[in-house]
């Protein structure tokens, strides 16, 4: 049982997607040999029946050259190796690309999206691939038989409580884009008083840099300067520490984006304020507390705060373990890798 699964980005200390490698070596504790072929590599650190083909973008190759190279080593790995099936994680363009080798050969392709973009490549996916995988029921933008909702994988061993309890930051780990609604957080925290916020994550290259100017100067008219930081883009172990520190976190980003960051702050028993419904199996009946309605209401949100800031510490402690007890149970690798492996292998999701 041989696996071509193509990624993203393949770097063990990207600042976004650092975790798709232990989702690549938890996958191959269910194959023989994986092959993964990534748009972009960095340091790489995989089980030893992996091997990581890149295209050629972290050494700045235009994308006919990338394109060219992604058929030579396709190409080449399909002559080498016989595939039980393919696995493209938020890759549905390299799934496109490749189906005219993979279909021929009846090798199953299986597309991983989580978002509510209706880009032109999810919904060409949906021709080729056996089965789409996702997060949630809305984090797939077209309705379809083919789609299987999966959850989120977090490792769970990896983000862990590791802090004594006595943090006192809000922490917002998240991209610097406006939908994910930085500016209403800020606005919210000028009315909480003391609260300090670590904003952690860089800008993307592709957005103008206005949103990000827009989040400074707003910083200096709230005149909250001294207790909001900019930590930047962070490796895992960045985020981690950041966690450690904290009192509680949030993460802003409207339904059909479903931030894996969450759930890895509630793995670390962090009290996390989210606005996605799609959180609702996790919170349960801390749903009231802990699911604002919207991210644009920045006196709601600075109530919600209040009301966490302002919990006995067991209270809020316990409040974090039992939302780490819940990632765990639904969300962590342990959960989402044999539903994956089943749906890559079978079409379906294990019984």
């Amino acid at each position: 049982m041989n696996l071509l699964l193509f990624n993203l980005v393949t770097d063990a200390d990207d600042s976004i997607f650092a975790f798709t490698t232990p989702w690549i070596n938890r996958l191959a504790q269910h194959y023989d040999a994986v092959d993964v072929v990534t748009m972009r590599a960095g340091r790489i650190e995989v089980a030893d029946n992996v091997r990581v083909f890149s295209v050629g973008k972290e050494h700045g190759f235009s994308e006919p050259r990338r394109a060219a190279v992604f058929f030579e080593i396709v190409s080449r790995l399909m002559r080498d190796r016989r595939y039980a099936a393919c696995f493209a994680h938020q890759q549905p363009l390299f799934a496109l690309m490749a189906a005219p080798l993979l279909q021929p050969a009846r090798i199953p392709i299986t597309v991983w999206y989580n978002h509510r973009s209706r880009h032109w490549t999810a919904r060409y996916a949906l021709r080729i691939a056996r089965r789409i995988t996702t997060s949630t029921s809305d984090s797939f933008p077209f309705p379809s038989a083919k789609v299987r909702v999966v959850g989120q994988g977090v490792d769970t061993d990896y983000f862990s409580p590791s802090g004594d309890g006595s943090g006192t930051d809000l922490v917002y780990v998240a991209r610097l884009s406006p939908i994910k609604a930085h500016d209403v957080l800020l606005k919210a925290v000028a009315s909480v008083q003391g609260l300090r916020v670590v904003l952690v994550g860089g800008a993307p290259k592709e957005d103008p840099p206005d949103y990000v100017n827009h989040l400074h100067a707003l910083v200096n008219e709230l005149g909250i300067g001294e207790r909001v930081t900019f930590a930047g883009p962070q490796k895992p172990d960045g985020v981690r520490a950041a966690y450690a520190s904290a009192a509680l976190s949030i993460n802003l980003s409207p339904s059909g984006l479903f931030d894996k960051t969450a759930f890895e702050a509630m793995a670390c028993a962090v009290p996390t304020l989210v606005t996605n419904p799609g959180f609702l199996p996790v919170l349960g009946d801390k749903a009231p507390l802990l699911l604002l309605p919207s991210g644009d209401d920045p006196a709601l949100i600075a109530s919600r705060l209040q009301a966490v800031l302002t919990l006995p510490a067991a209270e809020r402690r316990a409040l974090g373990e039992r939302l780490r007890r819940a990632v765990v149970a639904q969300n962590s690798l342990d959960v989402l890798i044999p539903r994956l492996v089943s749906v890559i292998n079978t079409g379906e999701l294990p019984p």
